[in-house]
């Protein structure tokens, strides 16, 4: 299987499986600067394919944090105490609720495994977590998959 047909099945299983609105692999393609490489989507008028995001928001802090494997969970965009530009793109994004995962290469922070519910809030559960830490690993360790 070719490697758009894997990550594309791959964060297609999540989606349907997490029953969200969006999955999205954001891709750093330089230091910390990104954007949305692949996406499956509930609807296509939710597509941010090619977004860039908020690089600005982005930076040596929150890389550490997710080299170090962390997790974001954020239930209301509308109610976490989060940078007000973070806040604003996710609102530009229609994401009400997120759920953030790295992926991790051998030579460092590849990119973002992240879920978007956009009309409601969400409160992710432990297993929601789990799921999209498995696809992150799973990214991750086929590195034909991801070029490194």
């Amino acid at each position: 299987m070719g490697r758009d047909k894997l990550i594309r099945k791959t964060i297609y299983q999540i989606r349907e499986t997490l029953q969200v609105d969006r999955v999205v692999i954001y891709y750093f393609y330089e230091q910390w600067h990104g954007q949305v490489t692949f996406e499956s989507l509930s609807s296509q008028k939710l597509s941010i394919l090619g977004s860039t995001g908020a690089d600005n928001c982005f930076n040596n802090e929150y890389a550490a944090l997710y080299l170090a494997g962390r997790v974001k969970a954020i239930a209301d965009t509308e109610l976490e105490p989060i940078h007000a530009c973070h806040r604003d793109f996710l609102r530009s994004i229609q994401a009400r609720a997120n759920l953030v995962v790295p992926i991790i290469i051998p030579r460092g922070l590849w990119g973002l495994l992240i879920a978007h519910q956009c009309q409601n809030p969400r409160v992710w559960s432990q297993a929601d977590i789990e799921i999209m830490k498995t696809g992150s690993q799973t990214l991750a360790t086929d590195s034909n998959i991801l070029g490194s």
